[in-house]
């Protein structure tokens, strides 16, 4: 199965662009989140008190740093509905987004991962419709390692999962149950809760099976770089009918 990764540039209304474009010295790396952002500032310059204004007007500002790298930001979801639609229209043609998004002197940057060359030429045929774009690079990857940090958007891998399943998950993360040997159990886990073991453990289990499910299909693009299968597992199987 071949992969394909697409590189393109394009404009539209979204204010991060177009701070990008008022400042052209500044670079804007953007990640999603279940309910927020984060933003990444560079600049080769402070930033003004008039850039922060400008920031702190377009989104709630959760929390803010300035080092020798430049500003960080972390913002809530962002208040511009078409930033949304376009990752919307990467999962319509099949398109995994490579975060992050770089906004860079009036242009927004992206990154995309696709099975099908056809699906990203239908992607960017769509795009064009409505927005200036231009493609900056279109490779194929069958062979080529793909960092697995990039695959997966944070906000789909914990899709679906209720607060209190993520509560479980962190909990029994930060006391040590998935490690060798494990490091509490289900009893100890629930005790710290005010909720009895059973509930405790049904909202554990289902946020298992969703993170799963979600990170299946980046794990199925993970995979299909090699084509081996190093536990025999298609052997076993064929083993296993000529048995019958």
């Amino acid at each position: 199965m071949g992969l394909y990764e697409a590189s393109f540039r394009l404009k539209h209304e979204c204010p991060y662009r177009a701070i990008s474009e008022r400042y052209p010295d500044l670079t804007i790396r953007e990640w999603y989140l279940s309910d927020c952002q984060v933003l990444e500032i560079t600049s080769a310059t402070a930033p003004t008190d008039e850039l922060l204004a400008e920031i702190e007007r377009i989104g709630t500002v959760l929390h803010e740093s300035i080092d020798d790298d430049g500003l960080q930001v972390v913002t809530r979801a962002c208040l511009c509905s078409l930033e949304g639609s376009i990752l919307e229209r990467f999962e319509e043609h099949d398109c995994l987004y490579q975060p992050p998004t770089i906004h860079r002197q009036g242009w927004e940057h992206y990154t995309v991962i696709a099975f099908d060359e056809a699906d990203v030429r239908a992607l960017l045929r769509d795009l064009e419709g409505d927005r200036d774009i231009e493609l900056l690079s279109k490779t194929a990857v069958t062979e080529q390692a793909i960092p697995h940090s990039m695959l997966a958007p944070v906000d789909q891998l914990f899709e679906g999962l209720t607060d209190r399943q993520l509560a479980a998950l962190q909990l029994a993360l930060e006391h040590g149950y998935y490690e060798q040997p494990r490091g509490t159990s289900l009893r100890e886990l629930a005790s710290q809760t005010s909720i009895a073991r059973s509930t405790y453990e049904e909202h554990l289990r289902k946020a298992e099976n969703k993170l799963m499910a979600n990170a299946g299909t980046y794990l199925r693009l993970v995979t299909s770089r090699t084509g081996t299968d190093p536990l025999d597992a298609g052997r076993a199987e064929s083993a296993g009918r000529y048995a019958d």
